[in-house]
């Protein structure tokens, strides 16, 4: 029977597929799926998962059920796979009930060989019992890091499929992950019951991927000059916000490459077109969130940027991954700030306190990577449990090496504070205890009483979580998988605290620096694209002029981020003007004249050519989704159908409503608001933005009482007012 498996599968993926041979675990991995075995695949992004479970799915009797949380892969997987006459289907929130009805009749007829299923819909009473009834040969659960608490898109839904499974039967199971650290797989197996499966770990080592981490200095200007370097060819460009996300797809079409934007808060059938636009190569970037996740399976990604810095390094891998999947090039640049670390903490802050624990590990975990100096590849790998014996010559830190030092001293002394502290204990206090930082976590162990304490105290504290960190993927010191955090000494360090030898470390890169350049020239009057101290001070007592006149708070003509810009750019027309972030031509038409007035006089006075070798994006473009929320505004639609219209939660429609409005586009909330909330809170709140120096939500809440008052009530009514005031 085995032999005819073999055969079988290796005639179907000729017959199918168009391949003659597989890669890798692929063809062990289909036999264990086939001999109805539990499996475990750790494979990274590109090296061939989905066949793993698609073509076992085809030489079997009954539907496959495939669970992944990307609604992009699953229409971009179904497509491929009808394309090469297979008959799958997905089943998710993008169906309407007649679609639905259809695809579970077709999988009950038995026409469907694999079935799509999205968590969320997977949980839903209605489907859990159509499933029952339809005759399944196994479960593959894809992007199975999603179970994991410690993994880097930790998904509560995956918690529950191993119990929902255990109601269909007992069945097979097949759990697919890119990215899984130790204590990652551990979490997996763990809480699918699976610690039985057969496990098959692919290396991580992509040999093509050229890693690269620059500082986040003038970034628009360098990712413009980084895609004219690549033109023509396909690339994804990564942004942690919705809005970074249209401000760069914007950026990229006004210079000249055709990009589009990719994000959850996009018309579905906008998402849609942009993805197959990509697809078809009628589009070479697409801009994307990482929150959604890129599901989109094309082999000739030949660079990867990540414009803003990841939550994770898995998260960083597996995107990256998305790049060169076809063995050819692929560049992986990330711009890299300690900056966008402290806003992704602030991000956490509202999180339950063990979730907020780990994004903060993770966070950390992704700010060494960016800032040590040693080989790119060697840490990837040695993060996922993998050991590689030599630095790769093929990354940024390899071609351009950073100072070394001796650190025979340096590492005896990291050793000593693990061993004298009963290897209890993570970098952050490791390294507080050698440097001689006495905080009360230190005295409450009275860790200063003991012989390695402040022996480094000459040395930064950030130079010795370097240096603890190089004992880590030395493999000096391991991470203790049962305990989060802990550092534990490896025999390779027991041998070097009994025979210390010479060895060298590498200083980490100072990002901090480029960041005060940056400042530094942001303070300079007349420099090309920088902000004009000058001109924005003129600006200012203008907008405060001018705001005493009708009575308004400065704030409601023009916010500072806005003059800043005008300061930047010096427009002097009414369609440069209504460029400006925040300002569109409402406001051009409503406070615009004297601000151009006064632009052209200083430019003039100072005889100042704006700069145009980066074009800023325009906010005059609206998507579907805008168009869609301006009109069902219109129509007096209660905001939580249009919500539900769009798929959106709450938060997310207020959202765009307030980008709306900010453009420029006046939005009459009284139809919604009257129901919403009394007379006399609105006139409370609307009292407070008319006299306040700010439109600060924060401040608001401080002033008005958050106990008193919602923030979406607050969020409404400053709709309100800057909708009768500013616009």
């Amino acid at each position: 029977m085995l032999v005819e498996n073999k055969d079988v599968l290796r005639e179907r993926l000729k017959e199918i597929f168009g391949y003659d041979q597989f890669r890798g675990n692929q063809e062990a991995i289909m036999q264990n799926v086939l001999e109805g075995r539990n499996t475990f695949v750790i494979m990274p992004t590109g090296a061939g998962k989905s066949l793993c479970y698609q073509l076992p799915a085809l030489v079997q009797q009954g539907t496959a059920i495939v669970i992944s949380p990307l609604i992009a892969l699953m229409k971009n997987q179904v497509d491929q796979l009808n394309a090469h006459g297979v008959q799958a289907h997905f089943l998710n929130s993008t169906l309407s009930k007649t679609e639905i009805n259809r695809v579970k009749k077709e999988t009950l007829a038995g026409k469907t060989k694999l079935l799509y299923v999205a968590p969320e819909s997977l949980t839903k009473d209605e489907n859990i019992e159509f499933l029952t009834k339809a005759d399944i040969s196994f479960v593959a659960i894809d992007e199975a890091h999603c179970i994991s608490e410690w993994g880097h898109d930790f998904r509560p839904e995956y918690r529950r499929i191993r119990s929902i499974i255990s109601r269909l039967g007992n069945l097979p199971v097949i759990a697919l992950t890119a990215t899984a650290t130790p204590k990652v797989q551990q979490d997996i197996q763990k809480n699918l019951q699976m610690e039985d499966a057969d496990l098959f770990k692919s290396s991580f080592n992509r040999k093509n991927l050229y890693y690269e981490v620059r500082p986040k200095k003038h970034t628009k200007k360098q990712l413009v000059r980084f895609a004219s370097q690549h033109k023509g060819k396909s690339g994804i460009v990564y942004c942690l916000s919705r809005k970074k996300v249209e401000e760069i797809a914007e950026l990229l079409r006004v210079n000249g490459f055709k990009a589009a934007p990719y994000h959850a808060g996009l018309d579905p059938q906008v998402r849609m077109q942009n993805q197959d636009a990509f697809l078809n190569e009628e589009v070479d970037i697409i801009v994307a969130t990482i929150a959604f996740g890129m599901g989109i399976d094309k082999p000739d990604v030949r660079f990867v940027v990540h414009y803003d810095t990841p939550k994770s390094l898995e998260g960083y891998y597996q995107e990256t991954g998305r790049g060169g999947r076809d063995g050819l090039e692929g560049h992986c640049l990330m711009f890299y700030s300690y900056n966008d670390i402290l806003k992704l903490e602030k991000f956490n802050k509202d999180k339950p306190v063990t979730e907020r624990d780990n994004s903060k590990v993770l966070l950390q975990e992704m700010a060494s990577y960016a800032e040590s100096s040693v080989c790119r590849r060697r840490q990837l790998l040695h993060y996922f449990g993998e050991s590689y014996e030599k630095d790769c010559g093929f990354c940024d830190n390899c071609l351009n090496p950073r100072e070394k030092y001796e650190a025979r001293e340096v590492l005896s002394t990291v050793l000593q504070a693990v061993d004298q502290t009963d290897q209890r204990f993570g970098l952050q206090h490791l390294a507080e205890l050698i440097h001689g930082t006495e905080n009360q976590y230190i005295l409450s162990y009275s860790h200063n009483q003991l012989p390695v304490w402040a022996t480094g105290s000459d040395e930064p504290l950030d130079y010795w979580k370097s240096a603890i960190r190089q004992a880590l993927l030395y493999e000096f010191l391991e991470k203790d998988i049962e305990n989060i955090g802990v550092l534990k000494l490896t025999p390779k360090g027991d041998a070097f605290l009994i025979a210390p030898h010479s060895l060298s470390f590498t200083l980490d890169h100072d990002y901090s620096t480029d960041e005060v350049e940056e400042e530094n020239e942001k303070e300079m009057p007349v420099v090309q694209r920088s902000y004009d101290e000058a001109l924005f001070a003129l600006l200012k007592d203008l907008r405060k002029k001018l705001a005493k006149q009708k009575g308004l708070p400065p704030y409601v003509l023009f916010q500072d981020p806005s003059l800043e810009e005008m300061a930047t750019v010096y427009p002097t027309s009414t369609e440069a003007l209504a460029q400006i972030q925040g300002v569109g031509m409402g406001k051009v038409s409503k406070f615009g004249k004297p601000f151009i007035e006064a632009i052209r006089k200083f430019v003039e006075d100072n005889d100042i050519v704006p700069a145009t070798d980066v074009v800023v994006k325009s906010a005059g473009t609206r998507s579907k989704t805008k168009i869609f929320v301006i009109q069902q505004i219109d129509r007096k639609i209660a905001l939580e159908e249009i919500a539900g219209s769009l798929n959106m939660s709450m938060d997310e429609l207020l959202s765009e409503i307030e980008h709306i409005c900010y453009s420029g586009t006046k939005l009459n909330l009284d139809y919604y608001l009257e129901d919403y909330m009394d007379e006399e809170r609105q006139d409370e709140i609307y009292d407070y933005f008319m006299s306040a120096e700010t439109d600060s939500l924060r401040a608001a809440l401080e002033e008005l009482g958050p106990e008193d008052f919602s923030e979406d009530e607050l969020r409404l009514m400053r709709v309100k007012f800057l909708s009768e005031h500013a616009l």
